[in-house]
């Protein structure tokens, strides 16, 4: 090991070798929604939401 100290890319170049990526750059709520596919969805889960009374919403 050397004395100089890493940079930031260096460390997590280095951290990503051991962890790989484990968090994404930016949070589900910051991305732009995308489209969901209907395999994704549960088919009870699209049975309940179709059960939904128009009034609320």
């Amino acid at each position: 090991m050397t004395d100089t100290p890493e940079t930031e890319w260096e460390r997590r170049r280095r951290l990503a070798e051991v962890f790989g990526d484990v968090l994404p750059d930016t949070t589900a709520d910051e991305r732009e929604p995308g489209p969901k596919s209907a395999e994704a969805e549960d088919a009870g889960e699209a049975w309940l939401k179709s059960q939904v009374p128009p009034h609320h919403g």
